[in-house]
């Protein structure tokens, strides 16, 4: 007898419906045989599923078993397939009723019996839903995912014996309800812009960064602020829409980093990389290409604290995903693109030792040491970080005589503000914010004759690249939104300019 079974297979984010085939003979060999291109945590399921039937209670006679996963020319990867081949190998020995083609099975299997969970459950469920499977079960533990998903019934399994009792009407599991709203409501705490003294140029150069979504170089001596202002800047970002938590989500869950205790990625991400990464950690990789880093942090921000002690292969691999805001990852069998619209933020020392243009110590490094510090950022990818600004050393009268600062909450307000006037603004051109204006979007920004002659004063003076002048509309446009401005004015010329100001005085200077 022929069985059939269905399953979910992850190629990227995407998925695909997998069919799942068993036929059982007599046979003097108690053999599993699974073919359909299976990589090795399939194959070695056979293993698993021999003895979790026998600890569970069901012991079949001495038959060949032969699994198909179909379609055969798809590779099938990972552990979620345990499932529905112990369930159509049941079937098949008729120790359960025939399954329906509109439910979809989905986990790894332990030798007791019980259901593990596995990766990749959001994105499955999501799958499911799309090509019209009426319900889902996946394991208990990544139930809390699984159930944000509205328009299917998802169930949470426990154990074989569970499904099982199920199955035959014997013991009913309940279906999960979409749990949103609540999942929402448990927010991350972060930093507070209230906590930093001084610094009101590094607050200014967030607040515009956070509002347009632009990539931002903060630049001082050790001990100004640079990570706190970092740590700080997801506090004031808006809020994510429910589309930014889903795919933001399915990065997660297909990289195996959701837990019962973080389901669902409901603020934006605040990723760090450290200087010892590797090429695969940070644009993601492996055999089976996984997220990197930059597309954990989409929808987010990617920080690299001390910018210049990355090697300059990894610096530069952030080029092309800053540009086209996602990751493409090319093996032999397989290429997968994953999305990568994050913002770069990265603070560094103006040199190693970190004194070079302090106004009371000395620096103690040669020239030569200070321009190969600064030469590790090249040109083109400096050229594609929106906002740069200085951080002086904090005088110790701000410490002493320090005022209430402004919160967090008071500066998102006027975030939110500025980017609902450009989502108004973008409506149906694909784009969301300023910091991703193509070409067409940044010639309709509207601009009076002096802010006009000021920009190209500013590309004349500074032999602006036509990308810097790109992106200095693109803050200017950021500025004026602040400002509720619908054209852009001299003065918001100005600050955009001098906010590209630090690759002349540092780059240039050696």
């Amino acid at each position: 007898m022929v069985s059939k079974v269905m399953g979910i297979g992850l190629t990227g984010l995407e998925g695909y419906a997998v069919e799942i085939e068993t036929d059982m003979r007599r046979s003097e060999t108690d053999i599993i045989e699974i073919v359909g291109l299976p990589d090795t945590a399939v194959r070695e399921a056979k293993n698993r599923i021999k003895t979790a039937l026998s600890n569970s209670g069901f012991h079949l006679p001495d038959v060949g078993i032969t699994i198909n996963l179909a379609p055969a020319n798809i590779k099938k990867e990972g552990s979620g397939f345990d499932l529905p081949m112990l369930l159509g190998i049941l079937s098949a020995a008729e120790k359960i009723p025939p399954l329906s083609a509109k439910s979809v099975f989905l986990g790894e299997i332990s030798l007791s019996g019980a259901v593990r969970p596995c990766s990749g459950v959001l994105a499955s469920v999501i799958t499911a839903k799309n090509l019209g499977f009426e319900e889902i079960f996946v394991p208990e533990e990544n139930i809390a995912e699984a159930r944000v998903i509205q328009g299917i019934a998802v169930y949470g399994v426990s154990s074989l014996s569970r499904l099982v009792r199920h199955i035959r009407g014997e013991e009913r599991i309940s279906a999960e309800i979409s749990t949103m709203e609540a999942i929402v409501q448990a927010q991350e705490t972060v930093e507070d812009f209230s906590y930093v003294v001084g610094q009101a140029g590094g607050k200014r150069a967030c607040e515009i960064a956070a509002a347009g979504g632009h990539n931002l170089l903060l630049i001082g001596p050790p001990g100004t602020g640079k990570s706190m202002l970092a740590k700080c800047l997801p506090s004031i970002l808006p809020d994510m829409s429910f589309d930014e938590i889903i795919e933001s989500s399915k990065i997660y869950s297909v990289a195996g980093k959701l837990s019962p205790k973080r389901p669902l990625i409901t603020t934006r991400p605040f990723v760090k990389a450290n200087q010892g990464i590797s090429a695969a950690g940070l644009a993601g990789g492996g055999a089976s290409p996984s997220p990197g880093l930059i597309s954990l942090a989409h929808n987010g921000v990617l920080f690299l604290d001390e910018m210049p002690e990355f090697p300059v292969r990894i610096l530069e691999m952030l080029r092309q995903p800053m540009e086209d805001a996602n990751i493409t990852i090319s093996r032999v069998k397989k290429t997968l693109t994953y999305p990568a619209s994050f913002m770069l933020v990265c603070a560094m020392n103006p040199c190693p030792c970190g004194n070079f243009g302090h106004p009371s110590l000395k620096c103690t490094c040669r020239p030569g040491q200070v321009s190969k510090y600064i030469g590790r950022i090249s040109g083109p990818l400096l050229d594609r970080i929106d906002i740069q600004v200085e951080l002086p050393p904090v005088p110790v009268s701000d410490l002493k005589n320090r005022a209430p600062a402004e919160t967090s909450a008071e500066i998102k307000k006027r975030v939110n503000k500025a980017r609902q006037m450009q989502k108004e603004r973008f409506a149906g051109t694909g784009c969301s914010f300023n910091g991703r204006m193509s070409r067409p979007l940044i010639e309709k920004c509207a601009m009076t004759p002096g802010a006009r002659r000021t920009l190209e004063s500013l590309f004349e003076k500074n032999a602006l690249s036509m990308r810097a002048y790109d992106r200095i509309i693109k803050v200017a446009r950021t500025i004026a939104d602040l400002a509720e401005r619908e054209v852009i004015e001299e003065e918001h010329i100005a600050e955009a300019g001098f906010f590209r100001s630090l690759d002349k005085k540092y780059w240039n200077k050696f």
